[in-house]
């Protein structure tokens, strides 16, 4: 068949709607309830997460926010302005809101954090993992969010699990790529030195190599937390709720200040979280470099 005919009559096109669409149909037919038994796993843990959120007095998460902001900075100024941050969220009339975002983010990047770190260090140690992998990521990080959410309404249905599942695919890829480069570029003195001292492949991981790498390891969380608030407006569209939901509203309902107030709560608990995360970062930079 002439090369032509796939760009004049759309067969390509065809054969990969077809292809992907039967692909989907037999994960639903053969899988349901395996895919059922996973969402349900996730659902009850956002579920518990949220409520304890959203039942927790203000007061309450906002002295827990700051302290963590303490323990990650040991600055009184950081801790003192995440909580009038996260008061200004509240006093925007988005408090319960920003808990249900909260709460998706948060399982998100635990998810991001537990496929992201291993297949890291699986990358690191294998050049042969690494290109076949690379690629992936690079599909995951280019893709349209809308592209993977039709399969995921499809196998999960509308709410906050094809939600938290879009967003691990979107939010994953850089955690994978950070924890891979810290880890490659731990200093190769250290990791002889250790050997000779009989440490084991896994000795050497988990007492060397991963510790030397946190820095660039908490970066990749951090961007995986900044990615993960992103996909919040689209979230929301599959059902999510949260601050998400206002935006969208705003724009459905063509009313601006609507979408401003959501928009800058999203930005409020981005900067929160942004410097948590930056702040416990550099505390591990400083650790490295004193062990150094």
């Amino acid at each position: 068949m002439p090369l032509e005919i796939f760009f004049v009559d759309g067969t390509l096109g065809d054969w990969i709607r077809t292809g992907t669409n039967d692909v989907v149909r037999s994960l639903v037919i053969n899988y349901g309830d395996a895919f059922e038994a996973f969402s349900n796993t996730i659902l009850k843990a956002l579920v518990f997460l949220e409520q304890l959120l959203r039942g927790a007095p203000a007061i309450v998460v906002l002295a827990i926010v700051g302290l963590l902001a303490f323990a990650a900075s040991r600055r009184v100024t950081l801790a003192v302005f995440v909580v009038i941050a996260l008061w200004f969220v509240g006093a925007l009339g988005l408090w319960t809101q920003a808990m249900q975002t909260i709460a998706i983010m948060i399982v998100a990047v635990v998810i991001s954090c537990a496929v992201g770190v291993p297949t890291g260090v699986l990358t690191a140690k294998s050049a042969g993992a690494r290109a076949v992998i690379n690629p992936f990521l690079d599909l995951m990080q280019t893709i349209p969010s809308f592209v993977y959410l039709i399969p995921a309404v499809m196998l999960f249905g509308l709410g906050k699990i094809p939600a938290v599942l879009a967003t691990v695919i979107y939010a994953t890829p850089p955690l994978i790529r950070l924890t891979d480069l810290g880890i490659r570029y731990v200093d190769s003195e250290v990791t002889e030195a250790s050997r000779a001292f009989g440490a084991n492949r896994w000795q050497m991981l988990a007492g060397v190599q991963i510790p030397l790498a946190l820095p660039s390891i908490m970066q990749g969380i951090n961007q995986t937390m900044m990615m993960a608030l992103a996909m919040v407006v689209i979230a929301s569209m599959i059902g999510a709720r949260g601050v998400g939901e206002t935006v969208l509203l705003g724009l459905q309902r063509n009313d601006a200040g609507q979408g401003l107030i959501g928009g800058l709560a999203i930005v409020v608990l981005a900067i929160v979280f942004d410097r948590i995360s930056q702040a416990a970062g550099s505390r591990a930079q400083k650790h490295r470099t004193v062990a150094h």
